[in-house]
């Protein structure tokens, strides 16, 4: 593992000369879905807006719990049952097909804080929040080197929007199954769907808070776990990468922004070791396995602990 960078490069250029059909696909539906947030006051009513949190928590909770401490770290078992309704409720975010999330963060933790990192503020905080979703060249050369030779080939082709990263080569196990391969196929088909069913339900309140607000929140938010828990916060445990403890964005993110207890353990189904980090996503998987459901949980060991433990770490009102 290398040493992580200072955050010292200039920030990617917005204004590339290149841009790929996904790019722009991704800028323009991104646009589209914040200026129709614009609109959401005047459109407002109590069954939108408790539409719109339930759906996030449901949402955010699932990418929190299936997206990364389930698929991508395996942390815990569930029946295959539970654990596609758990990776179809997380694909309803809006932030990528299974495939295509564990493959982005499976090479974050394999090149954390370095220039292979997807999201790395080393190359600026708006780059690590949101820029990088717009430079798929880079991504794939990131992603999946191996395959960059057929990057152009694919990206003259419609399913570019469904392949951002080429042919990623670490999501093997996923790609085994035809759930996910389903998924990604289809990911944009659901999203529709489900927008129009939400406007026959509750029409424009309903489609404009259940989808377009509750995405762009719990895009930013989760975004924040890459850009500011990499910036701000607290080091208990001795990382090489800039991961920090970060109390908002843990209590915004359903225990996400314990980033570095999570890259001192990333194998470990609780980011929030200590009893006061509030960490939402755990006491699910906790629950799961008091029922019996979840199974193989894993844990840091207090060995593990004492070997990385940096400085004592307690609770503050900053950021």
């Amino acid at each position: 593992m290398h040493e992580p960078k200072a955050m010292v490069k200039p920030p990617t250029s917005f204004m590339r000369e290149k841009w790929t059909k996904l790019d722009q696909y991704i800028s323009i539906a991104l646009f589209i879905l914040h200026i129709l947030c614009i609109f959401a006051p005047f459109h407002f009513n109590w069954r939108a807006f408790w539409l719109s949190f339930a759906l996030y928590v449901i949402t955010g909770l699932s990418i929190s719990v299936s997206y990364h401490r389930n698929l991508a770290h395996k942390s815990f078992e569930l029946p295959k049952v539970l654990e596609y309704f758990f990776a179809y409720c997380a694909a309803h975010a809006l932030q990528g097909d299974p495939i295509d999330w564990v493959s982005t963060h499976r090479c974050h933790h394999q090149f954390v804080d370095t220039d292979r990192d997807p999201h790395s503020p080393i190359q600026g905080f708006w780059f690590s929040h949101i820029l990088w979703l717009f430079d798929s060249y880079t991504l794939t050369k990131r992603v999946c080197p191996k395959y960059f030779t057929d990057f152009k080939k694919i990206e003259r082709s419609i399913i570019i929007w469904f392949s951002k990263h080429g042919r990623p080569d670490n999501v093997r196990d996923l790609e085994k199954q035809a759930f996910y391969r389903f998924i990604h196929k289809t990911y944009l088909l659901h999203h529709v769907a489900f927008a129009v069913l939400l406007y026959e339900v509750g029409g424009l309140p309903f489609l404009i808070w259940g989808t377009c607000v509750r995405i762009v929140v719990l895009l930013h938010i989760t975004f924040m776990v890459n850009s500011v828990c990499h910036i701000w916060g607290k080091r208990r445990w001795n990382t090489k990468d800039l991961s920090k403890n970060n109390w908002l964005v843990g209590l915004l993110a359903f225990g996400e922004g314990w980033h570095n207890n999570h890259h001192a353990f990333e194998y470990s189904a609780r980011l929030g070791i200590e009893w006061w980090q509030f960490d939402p996503g755990w006491y699910v998987i906790w629950f799961l396995q008091a029922i019996g459901v979840a199974t193989h949980v894993k844990l840091p060991s207090q060995i593990h602990k004492q070997r990385l433990i940096h400085k004592p770490e307690t609770p503050s009102i900053g950021i």
